[in-house]
């Protein structure tokens, strides 16, 4: 079973990816918190823990276990977006590098690839558009990850995918969370990023296309 570092781990989204991994038999979680009382969440389902605050030095991160790939999935909810959402995913991506992990799934959003064209939320997909960035030029192998506005749906197994979608819409956080936990399978969606939303075409058909054609 690989290690998956999870960034974010606290976050409603973040939980979700979690839970997932955790039921996988593929991969073993390890959730990263930035606080101690957010561990006994985790903990109390036998989950890896691992305090690490991304406005900070994370190297040591790293040190515990071997971590096979990172899933980064943190944000500030729009109070710090400049140190979390971009310098904090940069700080991940840096560690990972020197750490060697073999893949890094970045949870971004839809408009990061032209943020300027934003009419809310600008400050938010400019810091996430300087992250992705920083993330395909790093030399690590990647996936990006857009969704559209994420609701709190069910979990419905299918999306509407495409490395840029023509339409606006919504997604719940169920839908992607088991988007990106996919997405961390080694031979899907590698040097790609991808637009998400709800549809209708079963998520591992939607990402098997998608990975073919960056085959």
């Amino acid at each position: 079973m690989e290690n998956i570092l999870v960034a974010g781990a606290n976050g409603t989204t973040g939980k979700k990816i979690v839970n997932l991994l955790n039921q996988s038999q593929y991969f073993n979680p390890i959730a990263m918190v930035r606080k101690e009382e957010q561990k006994a969440f985790f903990e109390a389902k036998q989950i890896d823990t691992v305090l690490g605050d991304l406005e900070d030095d994370i190297s040591h991160v790293f040190n515990n276990k071997t971590i096979d790939k990172v899933l980064f999935a943190a944000g500030s909810g729009g109070k710090n977006v400049v140190e979390v959402d971009q310098e904090g995913a940069k700080r991940m991506v840096d560690a990972s590098k020197k750490n060697n992990i073999k893949k890094f799934v970045m949870l971004s959003s839809m408009g990061a690839d032209q943020p300027e064209k934003a009419e809310q939320l600008q400050d938010y997909l400019k810091a996430k558009h300087n992250a992705d960035e920083y993330l395909k030029s790093s030399g690590l192998n990647y996936s990006i990850v857009r969704p559209g506005s994420l609701t709190n749906g069910e979990l419905t197994n299918k999306i509407q995918l495409d490395q840029k979608l023509d339409t606006q819409g919504e997604i719940s956080r169920n839908d992607v969370a088991q988007t990106l936990v996919s997405t961390l399978n080694d031979d899907v969606a590698n040097q790609v990023t991808f637009e998400i939303l709800k549809g209708e075409t079963l998520i591992g058909e939607a990402l098997d296309k998608v990975s073919a054609v960056n085959a």
